[in-house]
C-alpha cells in the first residue's frame, strides 16, 4: 500500500519521485550543483523555503544518499553541504528539466530568479554556434555572488568564485541581466568594467527557446 511517503510502485521512475519528489527537493539540489553550500547560502538560494523546510529535505536527501555533510579546514570550521558522486548524477535531468519548462507558454518571466538559477540558465540555453571563434573570460557579480565565466571556441564554463583577469566584468543582479539578454533592455542596465564589445558578443549566446504553444484539439 502506499504511504505519504512512498509511491508503492516498483517503476524506477517512481522511486526516483519517492527519493527526490519532495517539495523543495531538487531546488536544494540546483542550489548545490555549483559546488558545496553552507546552510544560510542554501537558505539564501530558497528565500521561500521555511529553514524547517529546508532542514528537512537535506536529512531526507542525506538519508538517500543524494548529498552528504562535510566540514570546511580551519580557520572557518563550518559545515557544508554538497552532492555525492551519485548526486551529481541528477545534473543532466535537473538541467533538462529545466531547458523542457523554458519552453512553457506559461513561464513566470516576472518572477525573481537566484543567482545560481541565472548561472545555471547561462549553461542550458548556450549556443555554441554562436559563439565560434570567441575566447574571453568573464567575471559575474551579483552582489556578494561571484561566476567566473569563460568561453573558448564554442565551449563554456561556468564555475562559482572569480575570475582570473577577466577581459570583461559585468556587476549586476540576476533578474537584471536575464532582462538584458531576454527582454531586450540595454546593457547600460549593468555596470560594466573592460572589453565592452566582449560583452555585447556574451549577450548574444544565450538565445531563449522558443516558447512551445499547447496543441488545441
Amino acid at each position: 500500500m502506499a504511504t505519504k511517503r512512498t509511491y508503492g510502485d516498483g517503476c524506477a521512475i517512481a522511486h526516483g519521485l519517492d527519493l527526490v519528489g519532495e517539495r523543495w527537493a531538487l531546488l536544494v539540489v540546483r542550489e548545490l550543483l555549483l559546488g558545496p553550500k553552507r546552510f544560510t547560502d542554501l537558505k539564501k538560494g530558497l528565500p521561500n523555503a521555511s529553514p524547517n523546510v529546508i532542514s528537512e529535505r537535506l536529512r531526507e536527501l542525506e538519508r538517500a544518499g543524494v548529498i552528504e555533510r562535510d566540514k570546511l579546514p580551519p580557520p572557518a570550521g563550518s559545515h557544508v553541504y554538497k552532492l555525492t558522486g551519485w548526486g551529481r548524477d541528477l545534473e543532466d535531468i535537473v538541467m533538462s528539466l529545466g531547458t523542457w519548462a523554458a519552453r512553457s507558454p506559461s513561464l513566470p518571466s516576472d518572477a525573481p530568479i537566484g543567482a545560481d538559477s541565472m548561472a545555471l540558465a547561462l549553461r542550458s540555453r548556450f549556443d555554441s554556434d554562436a559563439a565560434k571563434g570567441l575566447r574571453a573570460r568573464y567575471e559575474l557579480r551579483f552582489g556578494e555572488d561571484r561566476f567566473r565565466v569563460e568561453v573558448s571556441d564554442g565551449e563554456l564554463e561556468v564555475a562559482r568564485g572569480g575570475a582570473d583577469q577577466p577581459d570583461a566584468t559585468i556587476d549586476t543582479d540576476p533578474g537584471t541581466l536575464a532582462a538584458v539578454l531576454w527582454d531586450g533592455r540595454p546593457l547600460a542596465a549593468m555596470a560594466i568594467e573592460g572589453d565592452r564589445a566582449a560583452v555585447k558578443r556574451f549577450v548574444r549566446l544565450f538565445p531563449m527557446p522558443e516558447v512551445r504553444a499547447p496543441t488545441l484539439r
